[in-house]
């Protein structure tokens, strides 16, 4: 009784602040037209960027290796569920990215939390960007190692506290393309300022691994090899519309990876199935190079016409771009009159984002046409208008 009545009192404090989030249950595959609750929505908050997540041929693939491998792997990939399609993925996914070797994932998290607490210990120190996502902070925070951050893109800021450092071994953690904000991480820069104060870099390229480099990466983007960005770590949920994660690296990193990333030991691999058409859709972000030009194409016009329209634009180039309202309340407000009018957008309100800076969370896809994107910045520029 007396954690029920705590808990409600937590919830209520959050529902007084206007943050209390609630969970949409969609009716249908995704994809830019979805439906909820029997009404249709044009939708603008997904990370498929490449439209791949129900594409026909990664449907087809899926059942055919569902009827071979069936559903569930039984067993962590060190004990009997690591099969020969999982192998395949990890051997195709270090090539994609130029790495020796990759190691699967059941999931971003876990695979930033598995290398970030495998790498550092007591007598470690991590530098970490302010605004990195929640799971590189809390595998820093799991890692027990000395935590400093510095701020967002400050790295004067981080060239001060890798120089004062003396902890046996640094680690830069960064994403790359920032998931709230849209922006690209200089890892040129902070390449670099590791290599000078004898740190090691790791990048979560969650929303870069599709897009950026010719499809294949940060890394690649910024010509980073492998000396230079050690810890490469990308996910398979977004632009290759599958499911899943992978960090990639060094032989020797990935593994010490096998033998101490603990997510990855003490976890069920992810089904065989679906490590068999995460494989087709690498293929098809390989081949089909149309879809990485659409949404270079999509992110131009957007921006374009919401210069035209008045509609406020941040710093972003990528397929994120949030609309910064600053008060939770107009935020909610403009949010639920898109909900109105059938636009699907991610509504971002501390604490995810900082104090201050509620959001418009936009996400553009290959599947988004131009009439689409014209249509939902027209309803914008009026709410934002009379708001």
């Amino acid at each position: 009784m007396s954690l029920d009545i705590e808990l409600r009192a937590a919830l209520a404090q959050r529902k007084a602040l206007g943050r209390l989030r609630s969970r949409l249950n969609l009716a249908s595959a995704q994809g830019v037209e979805v439906e909820i609750d029997g009404q249709p929505y044009l939708n603008f908050s997904s990370n498929d960027y490449l439209g791949l997540a129900q594409n026909s041929e990664l449907r087809e693939a899926l059942a055919q290796a569902g009827g071979r491998w069936g559903l569930g792997s039984g067993a962590s990939h060190l004990v009997c569920g690591h099969s020969s399609e999982h192998q395949q993925l990890e051997q195709e996914l270090a090539a994609h990215v130029g790495r020796d070797r990759a190691l699967l994932f059941s999931t971003g998290y876990m695979a930033n939390i598995g290398a970030v607490q495998a790498l550092l210990g007591r007598d470690d120190a991590v530098f970490e960007d302010k605004l990195n996502h929640a799971s590189l902070l809390d595998g820093a925070l799991l890692s027990r190692a000395k935590r400093q951050r510095y701020g967002y893109l400050n790295y004067e800021q981080l060239e001060l506290r890798l120089g004062s450092s003396t902890a046996k071994r640094k680690l830069v953690l960064t994403d790359s393309v920032f998931s709230m904000d849209g922006d690209c991480a200089d890892l040129r820069r902070l390449s670099a300022l590791s290599a000078d104060y004898g740190a090691s870099l790791m990048v979560d390229d969650a929303h870069g691994l599709g897009l950026l480099g010719d499809g294949r990466g940060a890394a690649l983007h910024f010509g980073l090899d492998q000396q230079q960005l050690p810890v490469y770590m990308a996910t398979l949920g977004k632009a290759l519309g599958s499911f899943g994660a992978f960090v990639a690296g060094s032989e020797t990193l990935i593994e010490y990876l096998v033998q101490f990333a603990r997510p990855y030991i003490y976890t069920t691999a992810m089904p065989p199935a679906l490590a068999a058409a995460s494989r087709v859709a690498l293929k098809l972000m390989q081949e089909q190079g149309w879809r990485r030009a659409k949404v270079g194409a999509n992110i131009a016009y957007f921006r374009r016409r919401a210069r035209e329209l008045d509609v406020p634009l941040s710093s972003s180039h990528s397929a994120i771009q949030p609309i910064v309202l600053g008060d939770d309340k107009k935020l909610m407000l403009v949010a639920e009159q898109l909900r109105q009018r059938a636009y699907l957008l991610g509504a971002i309100r501390p604490p995810t984002v900082p104090e201050g800076s509620a959001r418009l969370r936009i996400c553009l896809s290959a599947a988004h046409s131009k009439k689409q994107i014209d249509s939902l910045l027209q309803c914008l520029a009026e709410l934002l208008e009379s708001a």
